[in-house]
Order: C-alpha cells, then sequence, then structure tokens
C-alpha cells in the first residue's frame, strides 16, 4: 500500500526449503542489476530541472561520450521523438543525454531520498546507472516506484503491522511525478494481461541476468524480479514478456476494482510540442542554450601539423559551436553525434589529411595535417 509503506505481501522464493536452487536466499533484498526500471526516475529530475517536458522532442541517433558511445537495446534508431515515446519504448539515447546534463551524482542522491541502498561498481557512478550499471535491490526499487506513486514523496516500507508511519522525504515534484505516472500508463500492457489501468515500467539486465516489472495504481504498488540467484543469464529472457505478465496478475488479484490514478496537479502543463515555451521544444543541454551563434573551431591537431605517435587515434580537441559535431576526414565521416569536446578518432593513414568538423548549426572548421609513418 503506497499511501502508507504497509507491506501486505512479499515472496522472496519459491520455496526457501530448496537447496539446489538457493530457495533460502531472500530475493527481494538481493543487490541486482535494475536494468531500464530507474529510467523514470531520470525523466522526472529532467522534468523538475526544467530541462524537458513529456512533449519535448528529442533526438535518438549514435552519439558518444568519449569512450562510451551507448546503443539503444534493439540497435535501431528513432531519429526525432517526444520524451513521452522514448520512454514509453525505453530507448537508451535519450535517457543518456538527459543523465549526462543531469550528473549521474544528482540521479544517485535522488535514490538517496528514496531510500534506496545502492551499490554502484568502483564507488564513482558513471552515465550507465541509467541504464542499471549499479546495484540494488527489488525491495528498494518498489520502494522508489512507490514514493513515485504518491506524487513523488518518499516512503519506507513496514513490514510490521503496528509500525508507526515514518514521514516521506520529496523525490520529485507532484508534477514530475504524475508526468510519470501519465507516460508510464501509456505502455501497452502484455498480451492477455487482465484489463487493468496501470503505470508500469519494464527492464533486463545487461546479458539477460535479471527481469523487471514495477507499477502502481492509485492505491498500490508491485514490484516482480525474475532471475537466478547464482546470476546466471536466462537467454532471451525480457522484463516485458516474462515479468509483465505476473505484475498484471498481481494487480488482478489485489481486489476486483483498482484505485484510479490521480488527476494532473493544478500546475502540470498539459500542452502539446508546438505550444510550449521555445526552450521545452527541443532538448538542448543548457550550455549549448547559453552559447553564442559561434562557429566550432579545431583546437587540436593544428592546421599544417606534422603529426606522428598516434597509434592508439587521433586525438581530436575543439570549442564553441553548437554540438552534436560531424567530423570528417578527407570527405567521409568519421564521427557523428558527438557532444563531447576532446575524443579520439583512428588515426589516419600516412600523408596529408583533410579534417572538417562541423556542429549542429551546419557551422564549420577545417584543418589540414600530415600524418608521418
Amino acid at each position: 500500500d503506497h499511501r502508507t509503506g504497509e507491506v501486505l505481501a512479499s515472496v522472496g522464493s519459491p520455496d526457501h526449503t530448496d537447496t539446489a536452487r538457493q530457495g533460502f536466499v531472500d530475493m527481494t533484498r538481493a543487490m541486482r542489476s535494475p536494468g531500464s526500471t530507474l529510467k523514470p526516475l531520470v525523466y522526472g529530475l529532467a522534468f523538475d530541472q526544467g530541462l524537458a517536458h513529456p512533449e519535448t522532442l528529442i533526438h535518438d541517433g549514435p552519439v558518444s561520450f568519449g569512450r562510451y558511445a551507448p546503443q539503444n537495446f534493439d540497435g535501431i534508431w528513432r531519429g526525432d521523438l517526444r520524451l513521452r515515446e522514448a520512454l514509453q519504448v525505453s530507448l537508451n539515447i535519450p535517457v543518456i543525454k538527459l543523465t549526462e546534463e543531469l550528473g549521474p551524482a544528482r540521479v544517485m542522491a535522488a535514490l538517496a531520498r528514496a531510500g534506496v541502498a545502492a551499490q554502484v561498481p568502483g564507488g564513482k557512478p558513471g552515465l550507465a546507472v541509467s541504464l542499471g550499471g549499479l546495484g540494488v535491490t527489488l525491495e528498494g526499487l518498489t520502494q522508489l516506484y512507490a514514493g513515485l506513486a504518491r506524487g513523488g514523496t518518499s516512503v519506507q516500507l513496514r513490514h510490521l503491522m503496528d509500525a508507526p508511519p515514518v514521514g516521506g522525504t520529496p523525490i520529485l515534484s507532484d508534477v514530475a511525478a504524475w508526468y510519470l505516472g501519465d507516460i508510464l500508463r501509456g505502455i501497452a500492457p502484455p498480451p492477455g494481461a487482465p484489463a487493468r489501468q496501470l503505470a508500469f515500467k519494464t527492464g533486463t539486465s545487461y546479458g539477460h541476468r535479471d527481469a523487471w516489472a514495477l507499477g502502481w495504481d492509485g492505491a498500490h504498488v508491485a514490484g516482480v524480479w525474475i532471475g537466478r540467484a547464482d546470476g546466471t543469464p536466462m537467454p532471451a529472457t525480457y522484463g516485458a514478456d516474462a515479468a509483465a505478465p505476473v505484475l498484471f496478475e498481481v494487480f488482478a488479484r489485489i481486489k476486483p476494482q483498482m484505485a484510479p490514478l490521480p488527476p494532473p496537479p493544478a500546475q502540470a502543463l498539459l500542452l502539446g510540442t508546438a505550444a510550449l515555451p521555445q526552450p521545452l521544444q527541443r532538448f538542448q543541454p543548457r550550455g549549448a542554450q547559453a552559447r553564442p551563434e559561434t562557429a566550432p573551431v579545431l583546437t587540436f591537431p593544428p592546421d599544417g601539423a606534422a603529426l606522428a605517435g598516434v597509434e592508439d587515434g587521433l586525438s581530436i580537441k575543439l570549442r564553441g559551436g553548437l554540438p552534436p559535431y560531424t567530423l570528417l576526414a578527407d570527405g567521409l565521416p568519421v564521427v557523428t553525434g558527438e557532444y563531447a569536446r576532446e575524443f579520439l578518432i583512428p588515426r589516419p593513414g600516412p600523408g596529408f589529411t583533410q579534417l572538417v568538423l562541423v556542429d549542429a548549426r551546419g557551422h564549420s572548421d577545417r584543418v589540414r595535417v600530415r600524418m608521418l609513418d
């Protein structure tokens, strides 16, 4: 019950006496990779920071952040689409762009406000946290979704009936939390699922080791994890196919009629893309919005340079312009969708090479360098 935090049911193992399957392990408290289930939190933070709105357009295409070049799960680029659609189909590139602008530390701070104890490999969060690059528990994720369900205010789960409710901490504004519920209720339910109006999200971890589904209605929140206690992969197992049907069955068994999701807060901006304020019509990093319309400049390598000893790749440095950038070597694109101002490209062949940098406005700069053997 996300209104009070009371845990009505918790199943950590199908059979706690089954030692062959490690049934004695309570998997609701086991650290696992959350896959895409943290994406709603990132979107909510972006809404609260004024970076975006559910109807904001964002570009889904090849992009790299230094050496990190994320891909969508299905390897397909969708081009321009609304953030609402990007979250509903769980694209990776848009959420990574939002995470880069917010900063991974802000995402981790929001998890802490929700009462989620997360483990980050190496202790320092990176952009991949929004794609499941950390460890959380099913219990912690369910507590996070309970906070989203109750208007963005955290709630501490209560396992004892006589335990007093604990006051919550704001995770998101009520407007951002409502936006998320409105988006997630638009995800198509699994085929054959009981007719229920749920705000829900699924996730699949890297290597198909974890399949997730979490969701809420106006009164209850539920979380489902499917996996193996020893962490071995489950080929071709996805949250949408394996965990989501279980989630809908859970809600079908709670009670005959579900509690409706809440109406929009008075401050919610219920507008289409074209009617939004100009800065919210299309997502751009704040630095790009504030930057004057100056052409990009290649600061390294300098024009006319003779370069040797760059077997690991040629370093490119630039300033100015509006990302994303495209770099061409002798007329052929070697980098597209680049937001960083320092990156590596494959070493050009020996002899003279012309490098051309083009920004999002079509402004350009070029240098001619000589690669030595």
